[in-house]
């Protein structure tokens, strides 16, 4: 009787296990996961909408000019584009196959207002005998052979035109001109304004009639001697004609066909990804997740025998369930996001560790002991640390999806979406699978055969020495501030290499068909005009250039340039962030790294203590300037990848110190009269087997990452490393000494308080 709850408690994860598996299939077969620009190639525009005296550039006004944008993209032909509105001003436009963003952000960025003015003379006084009078609205323009027009206020708008076609006349060899027809009010103003004009004798230029687009004459035509004054032009439509070519005549037609844009917008970032970086981001990273995973699974699997073959069996449902999870919210898988998704792997395998590790000190600390039941309370006793760990990871996702933008979010999704999914594996597929194989009868005559059935060697090697790591704190301590101020130096020495995100300006990222020497580039460079460019190489054969404001002519003399050196450039990357978006990033930077330094202690304080809460953010403190010098003194790129890097070390860290946490505070409950200091020596020894194995976890997917990662995954990889190392210190080394210190100075406090 007493085996009924169990065996369905057996039968109802089982049951969920399969339900998700099944699901998680169907949906990896049938549904596609969306590929970011940064993967599949393209053009990535954000336009920021600005105000007119007339006119608040609020969201309602961005809602219009997204529709009026979305007419544009639509007859440019570009496939699969995507439009939407981010914050009140801003709208992100993607463009998949573009790889010339130029002629793109010259129809999209462009007003697009078009009027229609009676001409009242020549700026000189011929056709007039008035000055122009600038209140009454009139004003002076151009026209296409540069003499100066006195215009009248705008008789018609765009608003009056119902559609724009670009034409070639073949007959008369005009060549290619716009017909634009008028509707509604707009038929009798153009008769009204061209009978006006028709009243003027030839040559007069009040007989013409002026036709802007955006404070620009295009066309000035004079009306034709057949018009009778007074009567106009009649039908409701005209021609523009000029020095058009094919192309420019069907921009010309485009932009009348969209309409004008409600209000100004202004380019602040462009981004360009040619498609075999694409490609060779998505090998690589594939690459990366077989490599990592695979050797992941050998290394549990000889830890931990049957229940790690399990685990690796679990690892690939895990695999499954997030791939699925990607497809079904419709998510965008962007470069860092595929990053994201590797390291996932490597934290997956935390859960089943923290699981394993727990049985195995039940399995020894029982009299009778059995698999079974040592695998059912390592379930029950390694919940808590499971929950508070991936809790403080999920915290960092959140906080990349909701203050970072671009490709950081997109890697904030698939780190959230792989922390659940690693949960599901562990407590729900890793639990069913291993049931199944403790029941077994050939499993429990070998019980040694499951991997939970010996301390291990990490363990018995620990105990054996007993160490009292922590009954001279201090000690530790110092080591800690010695690498604290040996990394921070360098930030003070060779200071922040702030990427193009933060500091605004381009970034262009070139393959040449032989590697370029970075002093030559610069040195031609300077030549050309651009002395202030940072040149560095990337990859075998890459280089990539980094200057302040750039414009597309001065792009096109630096990819001559770069051509010139290397025989031939090809531009795989090419990045434009304005200044005010620069400086906007930099301050949300700052402002993710504080909210989740404030966040994870609020977190710990409530799990915890406000002791362990101040330690684990002092550890982080530390993990954070020892990443940021270390970049520092490497002269590595300080971007918003590396951004997600630390925010990811964040999570790891506190992670690390959340399992020793946990232990701490489960021993000083059984424990009340012991020294935190003793309780501290043997929580860490107790969680440093799982330490070892959960670490060389991650160390082998991380490090997949670096050798088979492209350049930009390679310097998140290093950071990650970087990370790793340090965070698994601060846990042990500099959190818990933290807290043992502080809670010697409080008790000796206490004892002052009481004396006095």
């Amino acid at each position: 009787m007493p085996e009924a709850p169990v065996n369905r408690s057996s039968r109802v994860r089982a049951f969920l296990a399969l339900a998700v598996i099944a699901v998680s299939l169907y949906i990896a077969v049938t549904v596609p996961v969306r590929l970011g620009l940064d993967l599949r190639g393209g053009t990535q525009i954000v336009l920021e909408t600005r105000s007119t005296p007339t006119v608040t550039a609020d969201a309602e006004a961005t809602d219009r000019t997204v529709e009026v944008l979305r007419g544009r993209i639509d007859a440019l032909g570009v496939a699969e584009p995507t439009l939407v509105r981010s914050g009140s001003d801003r709208i992100v436009v993607e463009l998949p196959g573009v790889q010339d963003p130029r002629k793109a952000a010259e129809v999209l960025g462009r007003t697009a207002q078009l009027t229609f003015h009676a001409v009242l003379g020549t700026a000189d006084g011929t056709g007039a005998s008035t000055p122009p009078d600038a209140r009454r609205g009139e004003r002076v323009l151009p026209d296409e052979s540069g003499t100066e027009l006195r215009l009248a206020p705008a008789a018609l708008t765009g608003e009056h035109v119902e559609g724009a076609e670009a034409r070639f006349d073949q007959q008369g060899g005009a060549g290619w001109h716009v017909t634009v027809d008028f509707k509604g009010e707009g038929r009798a103003g153009w008769a009204r304004l061209t009978g006006e004009a028709a009243c003027h004798p030839a040559a007069d230029p009040r007989r013409r009639v002026a036709i802007t687009l955006d404070d620009t004459v295009i066309s000035s035509p004079e009306v034709d001697p057949s018009v009778a004054c007074g009567a106009g032009i009649t039908g409701g439509s005209t021609q523009i004609t000029g020095s058009f070519d094919d192309a420019e005549a069907r921009e010309l037609a485009l932009l009348v066909n969209g309409g004008a844009l409600p209000v100004p917008v202004e380019t602040v970032e462009q981004r360009t990804v040619g498609p075999t970086l694409g490609e060779r981001a998505i090998e690589a990273g594939a690459w990366a997740a077989v490599v990592g995973t695979t050797l992941t699974a050998l290394f549990i699997v000889a830890v931990y025998r049957l229940m790690g073959a399990l685990a690796a069996l679990a690892l690939l449902c895990y695999g499954l369930i997030s791939y699925a999870a990607l497809a079904a919210l419709g998510a965008t898988l962007t470069l860092p996001g595929l990053a994201g998704f590797v390291l996932a792997i490597g934290m997956a395998v935390d859960a089943n560790v923290l699981v394993f590790e727990r049985a195995r000190e039940e399995y020894t600390a029982r009299t009778r002991p059995s698999p079974r039941s040592a695998l059912t309370a390592g379930f029950r006793g390694a919940l808590s640390a499971i929950a508070d760990s991936n809790v403080t990871t999920l915290i960092a996702a959140a906080l990349l999806f909701f203050l970072a933008s671009g490709p950081v979010r997109g890697f904030g999704v698939t780190l959230g979406i792989g922390v659940l999914a690693s949960m599901i594996s562990a407590l729900v597929v890793t639990r069913v699978l291993a049931d199944l194989a403790v029941n077994r009868p050939a499993v429990r005559r070998r019980p040694r055969l499951t991997g939970i059935a010996t301390p291990g060697r990490v363990r018995e090697a620990v105990l054996r020495r007993d160490p009292r790591l922590m009954a001279r704190p201090r000690r530790w301590l110092a080591v800690s501030g010695v690498l604290l101020v040996l990394a921070g130096s360098g930030i003070a020495v060779r200071g922040l290499d702030l990427g193009v995100e933060f500091t605004g300006g381009r970034l262009i990222e070139y393959t040449t068909e032989r590697p370029v020497d970075p002093d030559r580039a610069r040195a031609a460079l300077a030549d050309a005009g651009l002395p202030r460019a940072v040149v560095q190489t990337s990859g075998e054969a890459g280089l990539s250039v980094r200057t302040e404001k750039l414009t597309d002519a001065e792009a096109h003399r630096v990819t001559e340039v770069v051509g010139g050196l290397g025989g031939g450039a090809d531009a795989l990357r090419d990045e434009m962030i304005g200044p005010s978006l620069g400086e906007e990033l930099r301050r949300n930077a700052l402002i993710a790294l504080s909210v989740a330094l404030g966040a994870q202690l609020l977190y710990l304080a409530a799990r915890f203590r406000w002791l362990f809460g101040t330690a684990a953010i002092t550890a982080l403190a530390h993990d954070v300037v020892i990443l940021v010098g270390v970049f520092a003194w490497l002269g590595k790129p300080v971007d918003g990848v590396f951004l997600a890097a630390v925010l990811t070390v964040v999570g790891y860290s506190v992670n690390d110190s959340v399992v020793l946490f946990d232990r701490i505070r489960e021993l000083r409950e059984r424990r009340r009269g012991l020294p935190l200091s003793r309780v501290v020596d043997r929580a860490v020894v107790q969680t440093l087997p799982r330490t070892v194995s959960t670490g060389m976890g991650a160390v082998l997917v991380v490090g997949a990452l670096a050798v088979l990662g492209e350049d930009a995954l390679t310097d998140f990889a290093l950071a990650l490393l970087v990370g790793l190392a340090v965070g698994t210190w601060s846990s042990v080394f500099t959190a818990a000494p933290v807290a043992v210190a502080l809670d010697r100075r409080g008790a000796k406090g206490s004892r002052v308080r009481r004396a006095g």
